[in-house]
């Protein structure tokens, strides 16, 4: 049996890319590799073709127009890839998913395609949701197109308050070239299904413009498909509602309107920047490099394309565009664990005063969090020994986008023994000792969805565990402050409001232990008072015993995936994803609804099981979260753990152990000291120096 530990916390993933071609023969894992630059312009190009499709370039032109929006790989149906993996069967055909935009019809709407077979495309079906589900033109994500458009109406919407921003806050909107302003955008877009109401903050362009809002929030209809036909329909200033751009400018020329005055920030450094400042009291350096992770033999792990080896771990890899890593055949010791794992939504749900803070319901899916996934820095992001691989997207381009160093690979040492022991003879000596160094294999990548940023891991263990763990840090998502706002968050800065928030993580655990037909059962302690078999009337207790509750998940709360902690149903090909790119901009009539997942009274009895797990954390933001938020107490995640499943811990196979026993007890004066490593490490430097690059082009 193997035990899936849930301490509520937020959990995560990591990813990578595809090789590029080999001439060797392609490892079975590479049915599962993310689709290469050549797949992904070959998918374009035979779409772009057709005539029936009628789509047009991603770039310029109007919103109006049949667009690709996503391409990335389909994975195989589960029992054609076990087909494969485990009997020989034949290879199952690789295909691409690509997400259609159709807005130029009467009725327009997004439409999925399953395009192959690949490398050479020559054909493609509909791909449907379940219960024949259709996704509304209103629920597709935001593109750059959109973006460029919104910020066109914006300035031209609020020309007539230029002079009240100049006055209050220094910059503008207008023939700016420096000291303007920018604006965040707030999601879900309205209030119900069919809505493209977007509120936006206004915020001084500084670095770390996520901490310089200027007191002013636009409520902006963007549905229409012709951006001339938007407008704004609500302001909010310093703590008021306006109706029109002219209520609030005519306020303004009378006087009447109580203005938010922001200091004058400095020319260099402001308070959201990383630039040190000021000196720790015990006066220990700082201006020198600090400890490092070595590889002094050389690396202990195997990387291949998409397929990842260590010690008795093997498993395969790929980072979805859309939201982020999936492990697939995931294998100890040869034999599978788990079919799947991958991160399914990540969501921060707010609280605030101000419109835009209230309405804050990030489902980051919707922001394409796989693509998310920037360059990774060394040294920094990850250790200087790491291996850097990067990933390549089609998501709102014309073609394929490079992300470099999207992911990495390393061996870290825990800094705690695995095990270890001291055998004491209770007279100054000892019988022996014997540790196990701890080390773990990490799989990493980064998803910087607008102001945060997630460090999603996954750390191989060589007895067997697996963690999913995920880092919370970048900026906080803030809002102007004002003394009612007080009831929601924290007074981080003079004009600044740290609203308070939920962070939830969704996964998709497939289990196969021993085989995909499997169970589910919980345990938990409970305690008894018995009579003393050895002590005539005397009792023991209260001792502790297994409870077995019998098989069935544990639902606490109603509604959506991120609601349960964890939910265990039966794996069905038309449930791969518990969320999806469009719940975000319809959050209330969304195209996969998890509900239907767990009420369809299935048996979970010795069936092939998916656990949906849910972790997460509430951060009440503060002072310290000024400029960025820091990793240490923002870290959550799962365990999966071997639970009677080996006849002793696997990690006895590892040769890296040290055993010390004496070989003159109870003296000591003379040791015998195991190891099957060489005696010293040697050397640990690492002579090239940082370099970054930190772009991300079409290829």
């Amino acid at each position: 049996m193997w035990l899936l530990e849930l301490p509520w916390a937020l959990a995560l993933l990591a990813t990578v890319a595809s090789s590029g071609p080999s001439a060797e023969p392609p490892d079975p894992a590479s049915i599962f590799a993310d689709l290469s630059p050549a797949e992904l312009r070959a998918v374009r190009t035979f779409l772009m073709e057709r005539p029936e499709l009628g789509l047009s370039p991603s770039q310029g032109g109007p919103l109006a127009k049949n667009s690709l929006f996503l391409v990335e790989l389909l994975p195989p149906k589960k029992r054609s890839a076990l087909r494969f993996l485990e009997r020989g069967g034949a290879r199952p055909r690789r295909e691409a998913r690509a997400v259609i935009f159709f807005g130029a019809q009467a009725e327009p709407n997004i439409t999925e395609l399953a395009v192959g077979p690949l490398p050479r495309p020559s054909s493609y079906r509909l791909m449907g949701f379940k219960g024949g589900r259709a996704v509304p033109f209103s629920a597709r994500p935001m593109t750059r197109l959109e973006y460029e458009l919104l910020h066109e109406a914006l300035v031209a919407a609020l020309a007539p308050l230029e002079p009240l921003l100049r006055e209050a806050t220094g910059f503008g909107f207008q023939n700016c070239s420096e000291r303007c302003l920018t604006f965040s955008d707030i999601a879900p877009r309205g209030l119900g299904p069919g809505e493209r109401r977007t509120w936006l903050v206004i915020q001084r362009f500084v670095e770390g413009f996520f901490l310089h809002p200027a007191g002013l929030e636009v409520l902006l209809d963007h549905r229409d498909p012709d951006p001339r036909r938007w407008a704004v329909r609500q302001l909010w200033y310093n703590g008021r509602y306006f109706g029109s751009v002219q209520e609030l400018a005519e306020s303004h020329a009378r006087g009447t309107l109580p203005l938010a005055r922001l200091p004058e920030p400095p020319a260099r450094h402001p308070f959201s920047s990383y630039e040190p400042r000021g000196r720790f009291s015990s006066g220990t350096p700082t201006e020198v490099h600090g400890a490092k992770v070595c590889e002094p033999q050389g690396r202990r792990y195997r990387l291949r394309g998409n397929r990842l080896e260590y010690g008795g771990w093997s498993l395969a890899f790929r980072l979805r565009s859309s939201a982020g890593l999936q492990l697939f055949d995931v294998r100890f010791g040869g034999e599978r664990v788990a079919y799947e794992l991958s991160v399914q939504e990540a969501i921060a749900f707010y609280g605030g005063h101000s419109p835009a803070a209230m309405q804050t319901k990030y489902m980051d899916a919707g922001w394409a969090m796989g693509a998310s996934s920037y360059e990774l820095a060394r040294g920094v992001d990850c250790p200087e020994t790491a291996s850097f691989l990067d990933a390549h997207h089609l998501l709102d381009a014309d073609g394929p986008v490079r992300f470099r160093h999207a992911l990495c690979v390393f061996e870290l040492p825990t800094g705690v023994p695995l095990r270890r022991h001291f055998d004491s003879d209770f007279q100054g000596g000892f019988h022996f000792y014997a540790g196990l160094e701890g080390r773990a294999l990490v799989l990493r990548t980064t998803s910087t969805v607008y102001n945060y940023d997630y460090i999603w891991d996954f750390l191989l263990y060589p007895n067997g565990v697996l963690e999913s763990k995920v880092h919370a840090t970048g900026y906080i998502h803030a809002t102007f402050y004002t003394p009612e706002g007080r009831r929601y968050g924290s007074r981080v800065h003079s004009h600044l409001l740290g609203n308070v928030h939920t962070h939830l993580v969704h996964y998709k655990v497939d289990l196969d232990v021993a085989g995909s037909g499997n169970s589910f059962e919980t345990m938990d302690i409970g305690f008894e008072n018995i009579s003393n078999p050895w002590s005539a009337g005397a009792r023991v207790g209260p001792g502790q015993g297994w409870d077995r509750d019998p098989p069935g998940p544990r639902v606490t709360l109603p509604v959506t995936c991120p609601r349960y902690h964890l939910a265990v149903t039966r794996r069905h090909e038309n449930e791969p994803s518990s969320s999806s790119i469009y719940t975000q901009n319809n959050p209330w009539d969304p195209p996969v609804t998890f509900e239907s997942f767990i009420h369809d009274n299935e048996t979970i009895e010795d069936q092939d099981l998916v656990a949906w797990v849910t972790v997460g954390f509430l951060h009440v933001p503060h002072a310290e979260d000024i400029p960025n938020t820091a990793t240490p107490g923002n870290a959550v995640g799962f365990f999966l753990r071997p639970f009677n499943f080996f006849n002793e811990d696997p990690s006895v196979a590892s040769r890296a152990p040290v055993i010390v026993r004496p070989l003159d007890p109870p003296s000591c004066s003379r040791l015998e000291i195991r190891r099957w490593t060489p005696p010293s490490p040697g050397p640990c430097v690492h002579p090239e120096p940082f370099t970054y690059n930190g772009t991300y082009r079409q290829v």
